[in-house]
């Protein structure tokens, strides 16, 4: 019975030390997850930058980004971003077709939210419409 007790004490104080025992891990903090293009030209592909600070501990590292379309093309700092340093996804949209458009970009890293979606939006009008 003696050994049952002490046992589950054992059990029980490694739980707890582990449960307080939280690590930060690197994490995204952006300027913006969302950016509006407006109205654009057809057939003049258009970009933006979307800046991030590594808010946690450890080095903040981009593995993928992938985009629904060929017409979405994204490009990321691919060396890790220390904690409080930046990073930045520049995105480019080609303007080919004439409509609305909505365009999610997800990213796969080793944050605590290891899945983040950022967005462009914007509608592709006539190039003499300018």
């Amino acid at each position: 019975m003696k050994k049952l007790i002490i046992l589950c004490s054992v059990v029980f104080l490694f739980a707890a030390v582990t449960a307080f025992n939280v690590v930060e891990k690197a994490e995204f903090k952006f300027e913006k997850e969302t950016h509006d293009f407006g109205k654009i030209p057809q057939g003049k592909p258009v970009s933006v930058e979307f800046k991030f600070t590594n808010t946690g501990d450890e080095p903040l590292i981009i593995s993928n980004i992938e985009s629904v379309c060929g017409c979405t093309v994204p490009k990321y700092t691919n060396t890790p971003v220390l904690k409080g340093q930046t990073g930045t996804i520049t995105v480019t949209y080609n303007a080919a077709a004439l409509a609305p458009f909505s365009k999610g970009l997800t990213i796969r890293s080793n944050a605590k939210t290891p899945i983040k979606v950022i967005y462009i939006k914007g509608e592709v009008v006539a190039a003499s419409a300018e």
